[in-house]
């Protein structure tokens, strides 16, 4: 790992970029001041040309042709409002979401005391519970565009807790590969219990996931949400990969990220879609929102891994660098010097396309809470 860093790191600029001079400016320094513009000039160039060939390379998944922008971001949030009491997404979300963390610990029944401590370790109700509020939030979504219903199925919620336990299953073991030390503000599962114990509890909570997956009955479901298992395991792999052109450093950082967190709420998204409606058209609406949000969620998290300090953000930061795990600041750090700005931006990007295809559904307050959670996944500082 650490030689793929520094083949790598040999390949990246890491000066700033060179201004312009002043009116002032004359003579040898104003000829430097041309000559680090033509510089400039040569290097934007280039980064253009990275993404013209990534556009082309990936048209539908990593399409980033037009994100790049000179102006402060503004609120990508949709005008059009249902016109019913709006509240805030957390609230409306959590009143689907009663008692999550003790159900969650039901499917979690286990007679070994320590097997049971280490597997319940995270679910102290101290978690965002992201997940899960956007799978709730879409299965009413979905629910209310198809036939006016309001109500959550027993199904679709349980939806939000297997995601929920997918997702903390693969923290444990992302820990372990790792070696965190730290997550959510406290010791993590294999420096308390040891990394072969620890990589035993994240697959028992996984094996609890798919019992309650099974009981679902759908088929269409279980094949839709066994999918995130396998993205987990192969985005993983590419994250212990590495590649040599910058090119294909970006198309594989852009897919490690949307194996290993976005396609867990992309498909969560679905599968409450196609629980609460028959029409192909929402299961894509729902997939696609999902996805995109997943993607600028991660982006932001690479981002605040380098402007967050440790104790806001509850674990290390600067983790990934200290792996030599290249995410997108550090990516578009090799073309420009602004990579903290250049990632939001495209984290920005995605959550506009997020926000166009929530848009498509009926008016309703959890669409609205769905659109709201775009910003807010963008303005977040932990």
């Amino acid at each position: 790992m650490a030689s793929c860093w520094w083949r790598w790191r040999r390949g990246c600029s890491w000066r700033p970029a060179a201004r312009s001079p002043g009116p002032g400016s004359h003579g040898r320094a104003g000829l430097s001041g041309l000559r680090a513009a033509a510089a400039a000039a040569r290097a934007q160039m280039s980064y253009f040309n990275l993404v013209k060939r990534l556009t082309s390379a990936f048209p539908n998944m990593y399409s980033i042709s037009r994100f790049h922008h000179v102006t402060p971001a503004v609120c990508c949030c949709s005008k059009t409002r249902s016109g019913e009491e709006y509240t805030d997404p957390f609230n409306l979300g959590w009143r689907d979401l009663k008692g999550l963390y003790e159900d969650i610990r039901k499917e979690l029944f286990i007679s070994t005391t320590e097997l049971k401590e280490m597997c319940e370790y995270y679910f102290d109700g101290k978690g965002k519970a992201f997940r899960p509020i956007i799978v709730v939030l879409m299965a009413r979504a979905c629910n209310i565009h198809h036939n006016n219903s309001r109500n959550v199925q027993a199904s679709q919620r349980a939806i939000a807790l297997i995601a929920e336990m997918i997702h903390t299953a693969s923290l444990v073991h992302d820990d372990v590969i790792d070696d965190a030390s730290s997550r959510r503000g406290k010791h993590t599962v294999n420096k308390i219990w040891g990394e072969k114990k620890a990589v035993l509890a994240g697959d028992l909570i996984l094996s609890a996931a798919s019992i309650a997956l099974a009981r679902i009955g759908n088929t269409t479901v279980v094949s839709i949400l066994t999918q995130v298992i396998e993205d987990l395991v192969r985005g993983e792999f590419l994250q212990l990969g590495s590649k040599e052109n910058e090119n294909e450093r970006f198309a594989h950082y852009l897919e490690k990220t949307f194996k290993k967190t976005a396609s867990l709420i992309a498909n969560s998204c679905k599968a409450v879609s196609v629980l609460g409606c028959p029409d192909p058209a929402v299961h894509e609406i729902a997939y696609q929102y999902g996805k995109n949000v997943g993607l600028a969620f991660q982006l932001i998290d690479d981002v605040l891994d380098f402007t967050s300090c440790s104790d806001r953000m509850g674990k290390p930061t600067s983790a990934d660098l200290k792996l030599g795990l290249a995410t997108g600041p550090v990516l578009f750090a090799c073309q420009q010097s602004d990579g903290v700005q250049q990632t939001t931006y495209l984290a920005q990007r995605y959550c506009r396309e997020a926000v166009r295809e929530i848009s498509k559904l009926r008016p309703s307050p959890e669409r609205d809470a769905l659109i709201q959670l775009s910003e807010i996944v963008l303005t977040r500082d932990k």
